[in-house]
């Protein structure tokens, strides 16, 4: 007899648990998120990153052992065409858990599982490695600019000067007393 997966069948057999998860694995490609049983919810995790990395294969094997779970080929084509190749860059990790809070019925425990969004990845490689390093030299070299841009009283004098210089609206330079303005070609 061969060794059951590990994880409860939540009450039915293989082929029930084998139709549920990938119902729930159709829903979460069709709407990004469901919101389900916490158990179920972490059934449905490695199934559903096994999914998106056939996705990001694209080829024709793959696409035929997605099918065999996701029933659906309207969801099978945004998955291969949409979901997988936006996560190119990423190894792994393509969804998350949040808890919830209980089922007010039965007290089930319950949970979100959502597709991870592919932009917030960018976001968090560009603040690792060499351009954390960038941030932190562009920081220091910012606080060495502000003590530099200290007003000194002879700074103070020049800022006055240039501040109440009148301003010509017609772009021309502003003109002082005893001057004449040269007009510009």
């Amino acid at each position: 007899m061969p060794t059951p997966t590990k994880g409860s069948r939540f009450g039915g057999g293989p082929a029930h648990e084998r139709l549920m998860l990938g119902n729930l694995a159709t829903a979460l490609f069709e709407h990004g998120r469901i919101t389900t049983t916490h158990a179920k919810a972490k059934r449905l995790r490695p199934l559903a990153e096994r999914m998106v990395t056939f996705a990001k294969r694209g080829d024709i094997s793959a696409r035929r052992r997605v099918l065999t779970v996701v029933k659906d080929k309207g969801v099978v084509h945004t998955l291969f065409t949409e979901i997988g190749p936006s996560y190119a860059g990423r190894q792994g990790g393509y969804t998350r858990i949040i808890k919830i809070g209980n089922r007010k019925g039965d007290n089930a425990p319950m949970a979100i599982i959502e597709l991870v969004e592919p932009m917030a990845e960018a976001v968090v490689a560009e603040a690792t490695g060499a351009t954390k390093r960038a941030v932190k030299e562009s920081a220091a070299k910012s606080e060495d600019a502000k003590v530099v841009e200290e007003i000194t009283p002879d700074t103070e004098e020049v800022l006055e000067e240039e501040t109440s210089a009148p301003v010509n609206t017609e772009g021309e330079e502003a003109v002082s007393a005893g001057e004449e303005a040269e007009p510009k070609e």
